[in-house]
C-alpha cells in the first residue's frame, strides 16, 4: 500500500495511470477510490477532481455492465475524503458514509432480479445446512439493509486506508494519533440513539436502518480499545485477541456499548488525567 501511495502522489500522470489500470481488474476495483481518497486529502478538490474523472472511465465500464456499486463507492469515498479533509471530523464523516449504504440498499431494491439471485445462492446454502427451517425471503429487507452495511463499512475501512497512506508519506504516526482520539461526542451519540428508537419503533426509518448507525459507534469503540491498549502498554496480543472475537455478535454489542459510555464519560481523558 505504501508503494501504491509513493507512485501516486509522484504527479498526476501517475495517479490518473493508476485508476485506470485498477478500476478494470474484479475486487481490485476497491483500490480505485482508495486512490483517489489520497489525492484527495492530500492536494484537494481541484487536483481530485481531475484523477475522479479518468477513474470513473473503468468504472462506468463496469455500470455499464450492470454493476453500479463500484461507482457508488468511488463517488461516495471521493465526497467523504473531501467532507474530512474539510471538517476535519471523522465523527462527521463516519456519519455522512451511511449514505453510501443507503444508496446501495436503494440500487438492490430497484434492481429486484439481483437480490433474487443472492437470495438464491443463500436457500441453497441454508438447503444443503442443518438450518431447514430457515425461511430466507422472510430476512429480505434484513439481508438488504445488511449489504448496504457492509458495503459502507468496507468504505470507511477505503477512507481510512487512504488516510494511512497519506500520514505514511508525509505525517508518519498521524494517522494513528488521529484514529486513537475518534470519539462521538454527546449530541451526536444522543441523535444516533433517537434515530435507532425511531427505527426499532418503524417510525420515519426502517428497522433495518439500525445496522447502518451501529457502524459508527463500531468504529468508535475500536478506537477507544486502541487508544487504551496504547497508553496503558499493553501487548499487541490484546488486539490479536479482540480481532479474533469482534466477528461474534456479543462482543460487536459491548463495543458499541463501550463507544455509547465513551461519549459521556470519555475514559481517554480519564486514564491520562490518572
Amino acid at each position: 500500500m505504501r508503494g501504491l501511495a509513493e507512485f501516486v502522489m509522484k504527479g498526476r500522470k501517475q495517479a490518473i495511470m493508476a485508476v485506470l489500470l485498477l478500476g478494470f481488474i474484479p475486487m481490485i476495483n476497491l483500490l480505485n477510490p482508495v486512490v483517489v481518497g489520497l489525492v484527495m486529502l492530500r492536494k484537494g478538490w481541484k487536483e481530485a477532481a481531475i484523477v475522479l474523472a479518468w477513474a470513473i472511465l473503468p468504472i462506468a465500464a463496469w455500470a455499464v455492465a450492470g454493476d453500479i456499486v463500484p461507482m457508488i463507492m468511488l463517488l461516495g469515498i471521493s465526497g467523504l475524503s473531501l467532507l474530512l479533509r474539510e471538517s476535519e471530523s471523522w465523527e462527521f464523516t463516519l456519519l455522512a458514509a451511511t449514505l453510501i449504504g443507503v444508496s446501495v440498499e436503494v440500487y438492490l431494491k430497484l434492481q429486484p432480479a439481483l437480490l433474487d439471485l443472492i437470495l438464491e445462492q443463500m436457500e441453497l446454502y441454508v438447503a444443503a445446512s442443518s438450518l431447514q427451517n430457515v425461511q430466507i425471503a422472510d430476512y429480505r429487507e434484513t439481508l438488504t439493509s445488511f449489504i448496504g452495511a457492509v458495503y459502507m463499512f468496507l468504505a470507511i475501512v477505503s477512507l481510512m486506508a487512504a488516510r494511512w497512506m497519506q500520514a505514511a508519506l508525509f505525517n508518519p504516526g498521524g494517522f494513528q494519533e488521529e484514529f486513537h482520539g475518534l470519539r462521538i461526542e454527546q449530541n451526536v451519540a444522543l441523535l444516533i440513539l433517537g434515530l435507532m428508537v425511531l427505527a426499532n419503533l418503524g417510525i420515519l426509518i426502517p428497522q433495518t436502518w439500525v445496522l447502518y448507525l451501529i457502524i459508527p459507534l463500531m468504529f468508535s469503540g475500536v478506537a477507544l480499545i486502541h487508544s487504551v491498549i496504547k497508553m496503558k502498554n499493553l501487548s499487541s496480543m490484546w488486539l490479536v485477541v479482540f480481532y479474533a472475537l469482534i466477528m461474534l455478535p456479543m462482543i460487536v454489542n459491548m463495543v458499541v456499548l463501550l463507544a455509547l459510555l465513551d461519549s459521556w464519560y470519555n475514559f481517554r481523558a480519564r486514564l491520562k488525567a490518572s
